[in-house]
């Protein structure tokens, strides 16, 4: 479950406070599988979607503007 303010997509900064970069949902890659996601220049941001077994499969929840 996620709540309220914890992920970009439910209201959280979309600047790193670190950083201070930009965050952009992307595909990116764990050993748990692809999810959606956000990078900065300090790393792995945060996770925005459960996990997916391919690339593709992300990158169309993208495009698509699913909601997690």
């Amino acid at each position: 479950m996620v709540l309220n303010g914890e992920t970009i997509t439910t209201g959280a900064s979309n600047i790193c406070p670190d950083c201070k970069k930009k965050l952009v949902l992307e595909v990116l890659h764990s050993i748990a599988g692809y999810y959606i996601g956000t990078r900065c220049n300090c790393g792995p941001y945060s996770r925005e979607s459960d996990y997916y077994k391919t690339h593709q499969k992300a990158e169309n929840c993208i495009k698509n503007e699913c909601v997690w």
